[in-house]
């Protein structure tokens, strides 16, 4: 019998999409029916989101993704992680009496990566005029766009604060000085306009796509984008600590950027290659855990690999502790290790051999190639149980979807294919309405992940300016054969990974249809220092969606698991497309927690 869905796994040959909003998933499939490929596609996606999921992204952001092409499959790392601004050191810090760097705030502002990033994917893989392109976002931002009950949620958690400190951002989220109403049509006409001026300038560079998108990138660079970053930068505004402070990024910090390509971090699993970011994002962490449950499968049995059995939680979660504890001493711009060297077997067997009968208390990084773990002094402060001196900040953090199914902050995925055979996985975020007051001539704000490095010296995540936070965007490419099958993804912070890893087990191991995969109840760990502020860890910790079996859930406990009862929709927020290259037909599928996300293709 067919397993029950929340919706059916999307079928067809055509093109598909998945995203976290319906508006962006159908602009998207406009561009593929407009005889598009799936990056045109991804980008007018992209953007739609930056306007409908104003909370959990925007232009002020980050966006790594991973690309598969027709002409050249192999998987490819889009990164549009902004670095830190040239201002951005650890004595700047110390001048202004801070130990860290806060979670919100324009202090907390890395360069904006997310609007360049998609230009340069446009440039090099696109087809249509960047008008076409930007047509939905411009029209949703000019016209408007029905205000998701989410969005006006958050507007009203931070109200106070952007009435009393934040006036440019009460000016743009506040409109009339009050909350603006689910549902009604919300409009953005400040953004409009920047997207207006970025497709005069394209279509006044010529009709080549990548001749406009190329000029599109020099304006938002050199142009009144950064005039209007630059004259915004030295307006102090204050900080969760009640400081009043100017930003550090500049105008010539824009300019000095650039996204980039790069080779992506492939590991073969179970007749697939499975394709992450490098590491200064986290998703190496996932290739260790498949290695490491791989290991364990060989001594414990398959169940290790069933994440909806006793033995296979548990082992899912142990192995997740030894990664994240890895990622907090290993990952980063500065990583002093390689990922090759963290998935080589030997070290694999090690770590393996820590998952006990037990759940573990505690943090325990390896020791790849010899070399000696060393940790930040908060966080050898949290496992020393002592007081880090760090206050709840209402604007930051990046939660997923609470138990009743709400969101603060958090993130966005898009994954779309084509009937070429073009795949790309993305996850654009930061930048969010709360991360930093709003600059008024953009209508958007810069974002906040500098919280994400460490001010002590010398660590792989230490802030260096020009350096990449250790970013916890993690999309996901798997391909056969070297041909892209799948692209995945889910906001959720550090969860990210944990949740897409369940996914894939239940996929690719388990054999369950996209759909039944993204449906079936999820878990995670908390077990390791978090990488938004006030970067807390909680020991032991399990939450799973309390529709997983109770006595599942109990058993757990006897081993020493402290579990958390989650609602029963209320953990991941998966999205994933996918393409058999034997037969050209393409599937997709997309989460139903929060009730916003949405697949469509044909």
């Amino acid at each position: 019998m067919t397993p029950f869905t929340t919706r059916p796994t999307l079928s067809g040959s055509f093109g598909m999409v998945s995203s976290t909003h319906w508006l962006a998933s159908q602009s998207a499939m406009r561009m593929l029916e407009l005889g598009g490929n799936a990056f045109d596609a991804a980008v007018a996606g992209g953007f739609v989101l930056h306007v409908v999921e104003p909370h959990l992204n925007g232009p002020g952001g980050d966006l790594p993704a991973l690309v598969s092409t027709v002409d050249d499959p192999r998987p490819r790392v889009l990164c549009g992680q902004g670095p830190a601004p040239a201002a951005a050191t650890a004595e700047a810090f110390a001048r202004m009496g801070l130990d860290h760097v806060p979670g919100s705030g324009p202090v907390a502002a890395a360069v904006p990566g997310a609007v360049d990033a998609w230009l340069l994917l446009l440039r090099d893989h696109g087809s249509l005029p960047l008008a076409t392109v930007l047509e939905p976002a411009i029209g949703y931002a000019r016209q408007g766009h029905p205000l998701l009950a989410r969005t006006a949620a958050t507007i009203e958690r931070v109200r106070e604060l952007f009435v009393r400190d934040w006036p440019t951002s009460a000016a743009v989220w506040l409109p009339g000085g009050e909350v603006p109403v689910a549902g009604e049509p919300f409009t953005n006409p400040a953004y409009a306009a920047v997207l207006e001026r970025l497709v005069e300038v394209a279509g006044a560079a010529g009709d080549d796509v990548a001749t406009q998108a190329q000029a599109a990138r020099r304006e938002w660079g050199e142009g009144f984008v950064a005039d209007a970053v630059e004259a915004f930068a030295d307006r102090r505004f204050r900080h969760a600590d009640g400081q009043l402070l100017p930003g550090l990024v500049r105008g010539s910090d824009l300019a000095a950027y650039s996204a980039t390509w790069e080779p992506a971090t492939v590991m073969e699993w179970h007749g697939v290659q499975v394709a992450k970011t490098g590491l200064w994002g986290q998703g190496p962490a996932l290739l260790q855990v498949l290695a490491v449950l791989d290991r364990l499968a060989e001594t414990h049995g398959p169940d290790v690999l069933d994440p909806d059995t006793e033995l296979g939680m548990h082992a899912v979660v142990e192995a997740w502790k030894l990664a994240m504890a890895d990622r907090e001493a290993w990952f980063g711009e500065a990583a002093p290790v390689t990922v090759e060297q963290l998935l080589d077997p030997a070290y694999v067997a090690d770590r393996a051999a820590l998952v006990g009968q037990r759940a573990d208390a505690g943090l325990r990084p390896g020791s790849p190639g010899g070399l000696e773990p060393r940790l930040a002094g908060h966080v050898r402060r949290l496992l020393a149980g002592e007081a880090t001196g760090r206050a709840a900040d209402v604007t930051t953090g990046e939660p997923t979807v609470e138990r009743d199914g709400a969101t603060r902050g958090d993130t966005c995925h898009l994954d779309v294919v084509d009937r070429w055979g073009n795949m790309i996985s993305a996850t654009p975020s930061g930048g969010w309405l709360q991360s930093s007051p709003t600059i008024p001539e953009l209508g958007f704000c810069l974002g906040s992940r500098s919280q994400m490095f460490w001010l002590d010296a010398g660590l792989p995540a230490s802030l260096v300016p020009g350096a990449r936070p250790r970013t916890t965007l993690t999309p996901t490419l798997v391909l056969r054969d070297g041909l892209p099958v799948l692209a995945c993804g889910s906001p959720g912070g550090d969860q990210q990974d944990q949740w897409q890893s369940l996914f894939l087990l239940r996929h690719l191991v388990g054999g369950q249809g996209l759909q039944e995969a993204v449906d079936a109840p999820m878990f995670h760990t908390d077990a390791f220092p978090g990488s938004f502020h006030p970067r807390t860890m909680a020991p032991a910790s399990l939450s799973a969606e309390d529709r997983v079996d109770p006595a599942t859930l109990e058993a757990l406990e006897r081993r020493g698991h402290v579990v958390t009862r989650e609602g029963p929709w209320s953990l991941g927020r998966m999205c994933a497309v996918a393409r058999d290259p034997r037969t050209g037909l393409l599937a997709a599928a997309a989460n139903p927690r929060g009730m916003q996300g949405y697949a469509v293709g044909r």
